[in-house]
């Protein structure tokens, strides 16, 4: 199989190692980068070779492994170098599934997203398979041989989702950092030291990523409107929305 991956970064990494190590085939791998550098840098790790980004090679499956914003962009780009696949890890799913529909009505469609960082893998992988066929089912074997859980949704309800175990999730984290104090240790209780490790995850990764996050799926407002109401309740309006916040029983 050849594989093109656009967007060289960890997410095009993880996806083009976890493809040569658990493909029965290893595929030949090239990637594109906006920085040829990180391309080439890319290939001598985990790929074959790099190739520009105005490539007019054709290969079996294309992967877009770009930021949130440059998705859509970046699959009309390529969608015709794809000669029988095409997907993406953007991390949304409305708008790519509609692009690669768009974009590349002829070729398998499945757009994938890791819910976690390439270090922290395997984990969770929703996908919508929008038009599946025999190469995108080697690439989901491939991420499932690896570990990974991939379970099918669809693009309304992933993103739904998003809102808050995302969006959501990150503000409330970031909005306690900035808001907290330094605490020397001995004084921290285990949901203190729970949310400054948790603070410490969000803060290693890159600001630009979580940035897009914000853009793309609503939510954080949310979370400002309750804490100011958390702020201003008094002790009975503050039970009344303590008991609001206990999670429901899910099945799920």
């Amino acid at each position: 199989m050849d594989v093109l991956v656009v967007g060289a970064g960890e997410m095009g990494r993880w996806f083009a190692r976890t493809l040569d190590e658990h493909l029965e085939a290893p595929p030949t791998v090239a990637f594109a980068d906006a920085d040829p550098a990180i391309a080439r840098a890319a290939a001598e790790r985990v790929g074959n070779r790099a190739v520009a980004l105005e490539t007019d090679e054709r290969f079996d499956l294309v992967c877009l492994a770009v930021p949130i914003p440059a998705t859509a962009e970046a699959i009309e780009t390529h969608a015709e170098n794809a000669e029988q696949a095409i997907c993406d890890l953007s991390g949304i799913m409305n708008e790519p599934v509609a692009a690669m529909a768009e974009s590349a009505p002829a070729c398998e469609r499945v757009s994938f997203h890791p819910l976690f960082a390439p270090v922290n893998a395997p984990g969770n992988v929703p996908l919508v398979a929008d038009e599946p066929g025999p190469v995108t089912d080697r690439v989901r074997a491939a991420l499932a041989a690896a570990g990974n859980d991939l379970f099918e949704t669809t693009p309304e309800e992933h993103d739904r989702a998003m809102e808050t175990v995302q969006a959501r999730t990150h503000a409330a984290i970031l909005a306690f950092g900035l808001a907290a104090q330094p605490v020397p240790e001995r004084f921290q209780t285990p949901i203190s030291a729970g949310l400054f490790d948790l603070l410490e995850q969000v803060t290693a990764g890159e600001a630009r990523v979580y940035a897009d996050i914000q853009s793309a799926f609503e939510g954080s407002e949310a979370v400002a409107e309750t804490a100011r109401e958390l702020a201003d309740a008094d002790a009975e309006a503050f039970e009344q929305l303590y008991h609001q916040a206990r999670p429901e029983a899910s099945d799920d």
